[in-house]
């Protein structure tokens, strides 16, 4: 079987086409709700039973969603249903993005902190760590309180890590070596 990232390929840049002019960022956002929902298992064997429709997978999966689907994103997921290859929707959304990303100039970056950021020190946040990569970031944070405090920042493949787990990890690699 093929690679997902080589099945996903082709329907990310249809839609990165077929989408010029439009709020790219909110497809992406509905493609990557969509692959959280065909992600699950028993979503998936549904969808794989040979008594179930193409109509009826797309109703579960997009009733599920609770979204109100862009008409060029219910056709990718009707195609992708009707190809059988609704395990490489969330493939889709990632590479959608980094179409989407990579025509605006704007990187993902997934922000881990060690305790939750308000409004106000994200902003602060953000602005340093553009200015460390060198261009503008579209931040997600998620709170892990493990890191014991700092924070840890993935851009792309880039990692930038200020976390004092990180700090207490390298002495003690240090003192063991």
């Amino acid at each position: 079987m093929a690679e997902l990232a080589t099945i996903a390929r082709p329907y990310a840049e249809a839609l990165f086409k077929a989408s010029a002019g439009e709020d790219a960022r909110a497809l992406a956002d509905q493609l990557q709700t969509l692959g959280q929902v065909a992600g699950h298992a028993q979503l998936r064997q549904f969808a794989d039973s040979p008594k179930v429709s193409a109509v009826q997978v797309f109703e579960l999966v997009s009733g599920v969603a609770r979204l109100q689907l862009s008409p060029k994103v219910a056709n990718l997921l009707r195609t992708v249903i009707e190809n059988g290859r609704l395990n490489a929707l969330s493939e889709i959304a990632a590479q959608y993005r980094a179409l989407v990303n990579a025509s605006t100039g704007v990187s993902d970056a997934k922000i881990t902190s060690a305790f939750a950021l308000d409004a106000g020190q994200l902003a602060d946040v953000v602005a340093v760590l553009e200015k460390r990569f060198g261009r503008k970031l579209n931040a997600s944070v998620t709170v892990d309180s493990s890191l014991i405090g700092g924070i840890r920042v993935e851009v792309g493949d880039e990692v930038l890590d200020t976390s004092v787990k990180a700090r207490l990890d390298q002495m003690r690699v240090a003192l063991t070596h």
